[in-house]
């Protein structure tokens, strides 16, 4: 029966596609207007801080993003090094998980949502190579994501409009058809756009009404005004030679501290986290690959030891 009901709720989702594929394209953005693109509904790209604030009354917001499956090993670690962990205000700490549909088990994914984590979009078939992403029509984006969630909130049994946010596998942008599918299909923000011109300082997040700044380096980028939908731009960590590297354990493939040397990898961590919190204080992310840290315990251990530094700090929180 609950194969039936799934059925039933994608060939409903499927209905409108033919609607949503043929809607005109979207005009062209404009340059912001900061006068007329004003919070919470509108921003426009940049490093101001929200509000005008000074860095210091600024809240630094660390955000820890593990992506792909999420399975009977893996689930292990997200226990270990999450569950049972608070904020310095005594609130829970909290974690996003970008799921891809390939081996995941979804009693564990309503484990992670009901212990407070967040659950996002990864993709329904995480296809190789990244081409497929490059290249990927409205259409294709709308089954990967669109009717991903649908599936999502069927199987982990968790209610289908806690889930808003999405990551295309490897970071690989199609233009303006994912952002047009999030706006057709009720998603709120991507976390797939990545950048090394804004490090140092950092782009806030920002919304597509207007035309973006932020440099392209997966074209290709949105080039259309997409009102209300939100670019959570994935700010890049710098390795031992100063060089960015978008996710964490790309890091590894450049040149990152020993990663048998627990001391090392703390210092690394917290060397980048310093990077925004003595800075803007834009969202600080960091995102993994279970699979790729797991062989290395000493890395694991430096990440919990820096979580606990920050959540003993009074004006850092773990949120998602």
């Amino acid at each position: 029966m609950k194969r039936l009901a799934l059925l039933a709720l994608l060939l409903v989702s499927s209905a409108t596609l033919a609607e949503d594929s043929s809607s005109e394209v979207p005009a062209a953005a404009e340059p912001c207007d900061r006068e007329a693109c004003k919070l919470p509904n509108c921003r426009c790209s940049g490093t101001d801080i929200p509000g005008g604030l000074t860095p210091r009354d600024t809240p630094q917001f660390v955000v820890l993003a593990f992506e792909d499956s999420v399975h009977e090993e893996n689930i292990v670690t997200y226990r270990r090094v999450l569950y049972n962990r608070r904020n310095s205000n005594a609130c829970a700490a909290s974690a996003t998980f970008f799921v891809s549909h390939p081996y995941t088990n979804y009693v564990f994914v309503n484990e992670l949502y009901n212990r407070g984590h967040e659950v996002a979009l990864h993709s329904m078939t995480h296809m190789n190579p990244s081409t497929y992403w490059r290249d990927a029509t409205y259409d294709v984006i709308k089954q990967e994501f669109a009717d991903q969630r649908v599936q999502m909130s069927h199987f982990a049994n968790i209610p289908f409009d806690s889930i808003t946010g999405m990551r295309v596998p490897f970071l690989q942008l199609s233009g303006d058809n994912s952002f047009r599918v999030m706006s057709d299909y009720g998603l709120k923000y991507d976390n797939s756009w990545a950048t090394n011109a804004y490090t140092s300082p950092a782009m806030w997040p920002y919304t597509l009404d207007y035309q973006s700044t932020q440099d392209c380096l997966a074209p290709p980028c949105p080039n259309a005004s997409i009102p209300g939908v939100w670019v959570n731009p994935i700010i890049p960590w710098v390795d031992l030679d100063g060089k960015p590297c978008s996710l964490v354990h790309e890091c590894f493939a450049i040149n990152s501290p020993d990663l048998f040397n627990e001391t090392l990898w703390f210092q690394f961590i917290l060397n980048n986290f310093e990077r925004h919190y003595f800075g803007n204080r834009a969202p600080f992310g960091v995102s993994l690959l279970e699979g790729v840290i797991y062989p290395f315990p000493q890395v694991l251990s430096a990440l919990e030891r820096f979580l606990d530094v920050i959540n003993n700090l009074d004006d850092v929180f773990l949120v998602t």
